[in-house]
């Protein structure tokens, strides 16, 4: 059983927090196809104590998502733990905080916050035994493997963040640098689990079940973090919590049952974020839906009916996509 503090978690797959993306709508439905454990969109810290209202929509969460916590990224101990305050007064149920330490975000590393953090693994654990000190919820942390090549000092920051008291750690396998291009090294992360006293959960094009498979063989991770793979295949979920479970290997779904799950998720998110909203979202997520040989043509067309929620079931009837 994979602990992080008093939370229990039954699975090995963890919904990664991707901005613009995971909301409560798209966490509510990809829980059902085996999230064991999700995290909010990246919210601010300055945001939540300048009283930001936009800011605080982003902490919506819901019974049925749980457990879930609120990601919050900030440069400064001190603002950190005023939001984490600010969250527990607004009486929010999150489970638990996450601190995020690997954005690469150029706004966001300027900052000092994000994947700048890590360039100093003893101001890192001082702020960080701070902030786990603020709450009595537990904390976790997501990092990557340094700022650049010069710089690949996983290691002394999670000895810092353990020091520091967090609960689990995640681990983008690249470097700040890197961003999302060229290939993640897992290689580096290599029995890195067996060093760590607390679960380490591991990211970084997780696209298919060998994907999630090797990495958690090299690193001995106790689970994965999906991202980016699941946009568009909310199957992938569910083929490696099902194999990590089991031990068999599912299928993947046609293209007519994925549109199925694209029309679930456009009805959970035009009712969290009503059509329009939903619409202009749906532009660059629900392409994906559509990721199969010969679809390319398709999926450019896709977007341009993505102006109301009647216009899209048109043209997915006219294309064949869902019965009449």
């Amino acid at each position: 059983m994979i602990k992080i503090g008093n939370i229990e978690l039954n699975g090995r797959v963890m919904l990664a927090p991707m901005a613009g993306v995971t909301s409560l709508a798209y966490r509510k439905f990809m829980k059902p196809f085996g999230v064991t454990i999700s995290v909010s969109e990246m919210v601010s810290d300055h945001g939540l104590v300048y009283d930001n209202e936009r800011t605080k929509t982003y902490l919506a969460i819901d019974e049925s998502e749980k457990p879930v916590g609120i990601q919050l990224f900030g440069s400064d101990a001190d603002t950190l733990c005023k939001a984490i305050k600010i969250v527990e007064e607004l009486g929010n149920k999150c489970d638990f905080f996450d601190i995020n330490l690997g954005c690469p975000v150029n706004k966001v590393t300027k900052s000092g916050a994000g994947s700048s953090l890590l360039k100093d693994p003893q101001k890192l654990e001082e702020m960080m035994r701070k902030v786990v000190n603020s709450t009595t919820r537990p904390v976790t942390a997501k990092i990557r493997l340094g700022w650049d090549d010069d710089s690949i000092n996983f290691r002394e920051n999670i000895k810092a963040l353990e020091n520091a008291g967090v609960k689990m750690i995640g681990i983008h396998a690249r470097t700040k640098e890197q961003e999302y291009s060229g290939k993640p090294r897992y290689e580096l992360l290599r029995n890195i689990r067996d060093e760590m006293s607390v679960p380490l959960f591991v990211s970084g094009d997780i696209y298919t079940l060998d994907d999630a498979i090797n990495a958690m063989e090299i690193t001995k991770a106790d689970g994965v973090m999906v991202a980016r793979g699941g946009v568009g295949n909310p199957n992938l979920v569910k083929q490696i919590d099902t194999y990590f479970r089991t031990g068999e290997r599912l299928p993947d779904v046609d293209i007519k049952t994925n549109v199925k799950y694209l029309l679930e998720y456009v009805n959970l998110l035009i009712e969290e974020k009503g059509e329009f909203r939903a619409m202009k979202i749906l532009r660059g997520i629900a392409p994906k839906f559509l990721s199969y040989p010969g679809m390319k043509p398709l999926k450019a067309r896709m977007a341009t009916s993505l102006n109301t929620y009647d216009g899209m079931i048109k043209f997915l009837r006219e294309e064949g996509l869902i019965d009449e």
